[in-house]
């Protein structure tokens, strides 16, 4: 049985946030919002409360929530992106902060406080991230010093900084990782406590309808009880077995504003003429900004909605694959919105048109959770792992499955994906005979070239999902079967060639490579087989197009 909510209690909860922001929160009012640098605590109180119970999700129902599940939790976080990215962030970050205490709590403050989140609708903020630190939350300086009576402990004294955090001036509740004498550890502190504060909200680039700032943690004072889990050095634990699934969160967050900016673009394009014909009907418009864009977008898709639903039957140690949906999503949310102003010409660089808003909203979101970076060292250093523990097998087994996929519906954009695989092993292998990967750059390469294969064979499933009826009863249903299997073949063309040819040039760059050994690098690639595969690419962008169009 499928975790998380019935399909039609997801699909009532999807329509309530669409007739509150629909009421609400009008394009007018988040441009106000945004001008004034105005965090709306009571709009985002209302939603993660009585008005709308979207922090219901997150709490299990024996602590009064709805307990939903990763396949729920995307598609609200996909459509609130696309309301507004800066509220979205007020209510991740009540998500996240509840995170460690839902995942690491014992039973009795586990429900004392899950039960407080789903009847008060507390906001909560999540207090990682420090000013040295950053994301190394290895590197942690926020201390905890124990208070001990007769031998036992029976509180802490916590003093450190954090910064950039969400929901920081605001929150009702804040977890806070600190060092213990027996390593990091979350603990709960409410606000108004002694010794504690927080900063001025930060003057950002985008998201500026949520509330970000620094706070100031002075001998601030904690009875025992506030130890999460009950036992000291669990908070990287804690922290990482959530990674898969709020790497998730924010993924969903760069594709429901990366379609935003795009449908934007698309509406605008049938409407503005340019040498006696609308934008939507020139291909030198829509094969540039708007089809590569799209297909991206659905690749990303379909790498959440199987993290999703992998998530949701249980299975463990998804970081990798969160990291890679993270990834994928994010970078191309933030280059659909870049194309959205393009698109728009002069009108889209004015602050009257929500496709600015949304491109310096969608910039944040390769850069919190993990910023891209992270997330090629992430992907290239664990599946670098894989590569080496299978003896190289590993990507030329994944291109076997979805080669025999192709065998039965080659229409599906499967011999795309499967060459993109074929090629993405040769690139290991060589780094691996040269000792390539010395080179921090040749790892983090090897991390995004990974993610655009893994995204190739995702929506070649994805569309043969589509065909035979197997999507998941939540998966978004935009797209036909026949319009995904063009967007694969369209993504998985792309995703090959980049492989083979940045594969190429990283092998080329980084060793002693004769003109032989290159030229036989490039046969192993299977250079001839990609750029053969790329016949009927363009009439695979039009049907794309005529989909997009209607």
């Amino acid at each position: 049985m499928a975790a998380g909510l019935d399909v039609e209690s997801l699909q009532l909860f999807l329509e309530s946030i669409r007739e509150y922001a629909g009421s609400k929160l009008t394009d007018e009012k988040l441009l106000e919002l945004d001008a004034r640098d105005e965090f709306p605590v009571e709009i985002v109180k209302e939603m993660c409360g009585e008005g709308l119970g979207i922090s219901l999700l997150g709490v299990e129902e024996q602590h009064g929530g709805v307990g939903g599940g990763a396949m729920d939790i995307y598609r609200v976080c996909e459509l609130l992106a696309r309301v507004d990215l800066g509220i979205a962030t007020g209510v991740l970050a009540t998500f996240l902060g509840a995170d460690p205490v839902a995942d690491g709590g014992t039973p009795g403050p586990k429900q004392r406080w899950m039960s407080r989140i789903a009847t008060e609708g507390l906001l909560m903020a999540y207090g990682a991230t420090e000013p040295e630190a950053g994301s190394d939350l290895g590197a942690l300086r926020t201390q905890a010093e124990r208070i001990e009576q007769d031998g036992t402990v029976v509180g802490y004294k916590i003093s450190g900084s954090k910064q950039w955090i969400s929901n920081g001036g605001y929150a009702d509740v804040y977890t806070i990782l600190a060092m213990t004498p027996n390593g990091p550890s979350w603990f709960i502190v409410e606000r108004g406590v002694d010794g504690f504060s927080h900063g001025k909200p930060e003057d950002k680039h985008g998201i500026r309808a949520s509330n970000t700032a620094a706070l100031s943690l002075q001998n601030v004072h904690v009875e025992a009880d506030r130890l999460v889990g009950g036992q000291e050095g669990q908070g990287l634990v804690q922290a990482q077995a959530v990674f898969g699934y709020t790497r998730l969160m924010v993924a969903a967050f760069g594709l429901g504003a990366g379609w935003e900016a795009l449908e934007r673009a698309i509406a605008y394009s049938k409407e503005r003429i340019q040498g006696g014909a609308p934008l939507s009907e020139k291909q030198g418009f829509t094969h540039k900004l708007i089809v590569p864009h799209a297909v991206r977008l659905e690749a990303s898709r379909a790498l959440i909605e199987e993290t999703a639903r992998r998530l949701d039957e249980g299975e463990k140690e998804l970081n990798t694959d969160g990291a890679i949906a993270k990834y994928m999503a994010t970078e191309a949310g933030n280059d659909a919105a870049e194309a959205a102003i393009q698109a728009f010409g002069g009108y889209g660089y004015t602050r009257e048109y929500m496709v600015e808003k949304i491109k310096r909203d969608v910039r944040i979101t390769t850069i919190y959770e993990g910023t891209s970076e992270i997330m090629e060292m992430t992907i290239g250093r664990d599946r670098w792992q894989n590569h080496l523990k299978t003896r190289g097998r590993y990507y030329h087994e994944l291109a076997e499955a979805v080669h025999a996929q192709h065998t039965e519906h080659p229409e599906t954009g499967a011999n795309g994906a499967a060459l993109a695989l074929q090629a993405l092993a040769c690139v290991m292998e060589t780094a691996r005979v040269n000792r390539l990967t010395r080179n921090q750059h040749v790892l983090f390469r090897l991390g995004r070239l990974i993610a655009f294969a893994e995204g190739a064979a995702s929506l070649a499933r994805r569309a043969l999902a589509a065909k035979s009826a197997r999507l998941d009863p939540k998966a978004d249903r935009r797209f036909s079967a026949s319009a995904l299997a063009a967007m694969s073949r369209v993504f998985a063309r792309g995703a090959a060639l980049e492989i083979a040819q940045q594969g190429l040039a990283l092998g080329a760059g980084s060793g002693e490579f004769t003109d032989t050994e290159i030229t036989a690098f490039e046969q192993q690639l299977g250079l001839a087989a990609i750029h053969r595969a790329h016949r009927g690419l363009i009439d695979d962008m039009n049907s794309v197009r005529d989909v997009l169009y209607e």
